[in-house]
């Protein structure tokens, strides 16, 4: 089994408000990740342990497969290794977090799992599984549920739908200041009650994870995870495997927020080595002025395949409501940003939201990406429904109870 070493956050002199420099998306639960990702392609090559370097400035070409299946045999094989400092920054240290466990290639990961995110790195937990449609245009479509597509996309062809685990997590704290250049995600968005003056609410440090972004640790530590919902969701229980199992509380927030935490639909495409996912999920309804407003949160990630690096600079929406209006969305970026994605910082996660005046809808659009010799090329983000509960109540409170 491999040692999880994870960088303590004082050791980038970070301020609470936040760092500058290369320093804030460099946290070493990535750096882990790579060396792990060379540690496992060498021994592939030649089936033995090698040490395990924390190289900061590299990131090996294995990443880019696409799961963990065929680098499994190493874990279970090994009973130790050494870990490398000699790629680190002279004077800091390096904290032991737990142990890596085998990627499970069959099943699901049960509710009280630790593990390091694959892409952004973070510490997180395992709250419940989602197991969502995932309509991926890259893929020869098989015999399964399909999608139609929506008047005026960009595409024509059926799309088919299969079957795919996803996880509710919750989101070590301490991870958070280092993702946020690379990930806006780290909350999950509802309708505040009628009673509210705000529109919408956050619960930080919540997320939606691919079961093939989960790189499964093990942990003594009775409290492994700094977040404001660990203890009140999960106790540590010694004689069960992962030693964490859920409270009633758990179970009956999920059960309460089930309509508007559900993920059902996953939109998947790629152009050019530039993949678009993306994630909707329906909020809830509110009435304004003598009419009804629908509410859909929706996430996006992308990421680089390839090799050269590129830039997101501008955003084309089109928005299609069951009322018959067609609006379009043009602007610099998303989010306020203009990301970078290289080899180094290949992926850019992030929400948004979008209301209509009706109950269903379909979005589509593009992102203009820049290549560094100044040209540019349009990125597909896939058409995606936006459908509504049609035995919808009130949403809930969030933190009640």
């Amino acid at each position: 089994m491999y040692p999880v070493m994870h960088r303590r956050a004082s050791d980038y002199g970070l301020a609470q408000s936040g760092a500058s420099g290369s320093c804030q998306t460099k946290m070493a639960a990535c750096a882990i990740r790579r060396g792990l990702w060379s540690t496992v392609s060498g021994y592939r090559r030649r089936q033995a342990l090698r040490v395990l370097n924390v190289d900061f400035n590299s990131r090996p070409e294995s990443y880019r497969q696409p799961s963990l299946c065929s680098s499994c045999s190493p874990f279970a094989a090994a009973q130790a290794r050494l870990l490398s400092s000699r790629n680190r920054p002279e004077g800091k240290v390096l904290e032991t977090v737990g142990v890596f466990e085998a990627p499970k290639q069959h099943g699901k990961y049960e509710t009280g799992q630790l593990f390091l995110h694959s892409v952004f790195g973070y510490r997180g937990i395992v709250l419940f599984p989602w197991h969502a449609r995932l309509y991926d245009r890259d893929v020869t479509p098989p015999t399964t549920e399909s999608k139609s597509e929506p008047p005026g996309t960009h595409g024509s062809k059926e799309v088919k739908g299969k079957t795919h685990t996803y996880y509710q997590v919750l989101i070590d704290t301490r991870d958070c200041p280092h993702i946020s250049q690379r990930s806006q995600t780290e909350a999950v968005t509802f309708l505040a009650n009628h009673d509210d003056s705000r529109a919408l609410y956050a619960i930080p440090g919540l997320d939606y994870v691919s079961h093939e972004d989960i790189l499964p640790y093990s942990s003594t530590d009775q409290v492994p995870i700094q977040h404001e919902l660990f203890e009140r969701f999960l106790m540590f229980n010694p004689s069960k495997v992962p030693p964490f199992i859920p409270r009633d509380t758990l179970r009956a927030w999920q059960e309460k927020n089930h309509p508007w935490l559900e993920l059902s639909d996953v939109h998947r495409e790629t152009t050019e080595n530039i993949r678009v996912t993306v994630i909707p999920f329906y909020m809830g309804m509110r009435e304004a002025q003598n009419s009804h407003v629908y509410w859909w949160r929706y996430c996006i990630r992308l990421e680089n395949m390839g090799n050269e690096v590129v830039q997101l600079r501008e955003r084309h929406w089109r928005i299609f409501s069951l009322s018959g209006t067609l609006e379009t969305v043009r602007g610099r970026g998303v989010v306020g940003r203009e990301p970078v994605l290289s080899k180094e910082q290949p992926a850019f996660q992030y929400s948004s939201h979008v209301s209509l005046q009706a109950p269903s809808g379909h979005m589509w659009g593009t992102f203009r990406i820049e290549r560094t010799d100044g040209s540019h090329f349009d990125v597909r983000i896939p058409p995606f429904s936006l459908e509504s509960n049609k035995d919808e109540k009130a949403p809930p409170a969030g933190y009640s109870w």
